[in-house]
């Protein structure tokens, strides 16, 4: 892997371009990941006058549940990295009618806020994707009052998600791009039994419980598929624009040869996905 600072220039590069894809994508997403964020939003308990910091937003889908259950008088501090994923989340804010809500560019590693000012934070497949998990972490806890509650989710191992791992295992094995290491930040770095675990109470927290949550993913067909995955998925995408149309036309239906088994009788694909979810008190 590059060094960290360089990770995080591409990272952040990568998240700014995908913004308008997901913000495309963002309703047929959290059609599928709506448990997911449940969980998470019962775990925190949101309390009306509460402050809930959300780190890594993107479409900030999970929040905007959160901000609703603190009112009358409390608020959600929406926050990404990536300025284009931030205005995402500030027009999906705009057509939910969520007006409770403060907008911040935040780096989740070295958050600018002062300590013990939120009651909760929430942050959804961030975690795993950032070049200092236990930074972040141990920032998350600083900024939670004591008795505060954090809430995340990471995905689980590759095989039980494979709308996602089939297309990177193709690029893998055909070395368009690196695996990551064991210690690198990737989509599916938390996966390891315990990881989340030690790192939460390595960062100071207590009650720490871990669980999982098992989901669908639909699509209409393949090409549905496809431009999911294109849209929100920037290593994916670059590594196809760079192909030669015979060696794109190879990969994509390789991958939907892996994806076959899927295929319903109406020519829908339900995929299984499953999630790790997690919450903990500082």
């Amino acid at each position: 892997m590059q060094g960290a600072a360089e990770y995080r220039q591409v990272s952040r590069d990568r998240w700014s371009r995908a913004a308008a894809g997901w913000g495309a994508q963002a309703e047929r997403m959290q059609s599928w990941a709506m448990p997911v964020s449940r969980w998470m939003v019962d775990a925190i308990g949101p309390q009306p006058g509460h402050t809930v910091l959300e780190l890594a937003a993107g479409p900030g889908e999970t929040g905007l549940l959160a901000a609703e259950l603190v009112q009358p008088g409390g608020t959600l501090i929406c926050t990404d990295f990536a300025e284009p994923m931030l205005e995402v989340a500030r027009q999906r804010a705009a057509t939910h009618g969520v007006d409770n809500v403060e907008f911040r560019v935040v780096d989740a590693e070295s958050i600018d806020l002062d300590t013990a000012s939120v009651d909760a934070v929430l942050c959804r497949w961030g975690y795993m994707l950032m070049a200092d998990p236990g930074a972040a972490l141990g920032e998350t806890r600083r900024v939670l009052r004591p008795g505060g509650r954090v809430a995340l989710a990471a995905w689980d191992e590759p095989e039980r998600n494979v709308w996602a791992s089939a297309p990177a295992g193709e690029l893998v094995r055909r070395g368009v791009m690196e695996p990551p290491g064991p210690k690198d930040p990737s989509m599916f770095a938390f996966a390891r039994p315990g990881r989340i675990e030690g790192l939460l109470r390595g960062a100071g927290f207590t009650d720490v419980v871990v669980d999982g949550v098992d989901l669908e993913v639909v699509y209409e067909d393949l090409d549905a598929y496809f431009a999911v995955t294109t849209d929100c998925s920037r290593p994916f995408a670059d590594a196809l624009d760079a192909m030669e149309e015979a060696d794109r036309a190879d990969v994509t239906a390789t991958i939907g040869d892996a994806m076959a088994s899927f295929r319903q009788d109406d020519g829908t694909y339900r995929v299984p996905a499953r999630s790790l979810v997690a919450s903990a008190s500082a």
